[in-house]
């Protein structure tokens, strides 16, 4: 197995702590993580994809300590799309540089290659449908009970709430039965000073307040609601706690409207939210031998 690597690049102008392993000269795979989550949750595919040939890099999110906080206060999903395409220029990536996301990294991913397709050949998303999707199935009552932290992020309370304890819980619930001892304490290490939690919480402010949206990210905002052109394989678990199964496949035909041409959909049995942790095995194959077709 490749070793992982730790750095820092400039991109976009912010400061990046990443993880990488693989040879410099190899296709780009830039792997995005969601919430409340950090770079550590590629560990078992960056040396799966070094083995493969790629650059395979996991930068810590925008916020996401060691990565700077923006000056401009931008969390908008357009501003993280426009990171994945600012990481894809640094690294030297080019029209065979491959992008993988999961939860706000998946958002992050369709926002970028739709705004710029001629940098990614293909797309993983993983936990965290095209927005077409996540609009049919948000408002179900069931959805709605498991979608209560996105509401609790819009009160003055997020801050406080954020404890340890209840991040934990967040993974009890979105995962079951899988033991996050090691993945809570990462995520509370990149939540390093009070700045860092609200630029976690900024995400789902901007989700939902447009006014917090910049003009700078317009283009990469605009494509996260579109089906792009690159090919996608989006991955669910079938016990996900955060975002049911049974609300995002219950129209197999109108979720796969909403990714682009030549797109799949799949759900990986027995895993929940972090299905990429929970049956890594399975989620590399399924990752490896999609990014290997033509």
């Amino acid at each position: 197995m490749a070793d992982v690597r730790t750095g820092t690049v400039e991109a976009d102008g912010l400061e990046f702590g990443y993880l990488a392993a693989g040879p410099a000269s190899g296709p780009l795979a830039l792997c995005l993580h969601g919430f409340p989550d950090s770079a550590h949750t590629w560990r078992h595919l960056l040396p799966e994809l070094a083995a493969a040939g790629y650059r395979a890099v996991a930068p810590f999110m925008r916020g996401y300590a060691p990565t700077a906080i923006p000056a401009d206060g931008a969390f908008q999903t357009g501003a993280l799309a426009a990171d994945a395409n600012a990481l894809h220029e640094v690294f030297g990536g080019d029209g065979e540089a491959v992008l993988i996301g999961h939860d706000w990294g998946a958002a992050a991913a369709y926002g970028a290659a739709g705004s710029a397709p001629e940098r990614w050949r293909r797309v993983v998303t993983l936990a965290l449908p095209p927005t077409g999707a996540i609009l049919q199935a948000f408002f179900a009552y069931e959805q709605l009970k498991r979608s209560f932290y996105v509401f609790l992020m819009q009160t003055p309370l997020a801050a406080m709430a954020m404890t340890e304890d209840f991040v934990a819980g967040l993974w009890r619930d979105w995962s079951p039965g899988y033991e996050a001892a090691a993945d809570v304490p990462r995520f509370m290490e990149c939540m390093a000073t009070p700045a860092h939690m609200e630029a976690a919480i900024g995400y789902y402010r901007a989700m939902l307040d447009s006014s917090r949206h910049l003009p700078r990210y317009a283009s990469e905002q605009d494509a996260t609601g579109k089906p792009g052109s690159q090919p996608t394989l989006y991955l669910h678990g079938g016990s996900d706690g955060c975002f049911g199964a049974d609300g995002v496949f219950a129209d197999r035909a109108a979720l796969l409207a909403q990714l682009p041409p030549g797109s799949r959909a799949e759900i990986v049995p027995d895993s929940g939210h972090f299905l990429h942790l929970e049956r890594p095995d399975e989620v590399n194959r399924h990752v490896l031998e999609w990014l290997a077709a033509r």
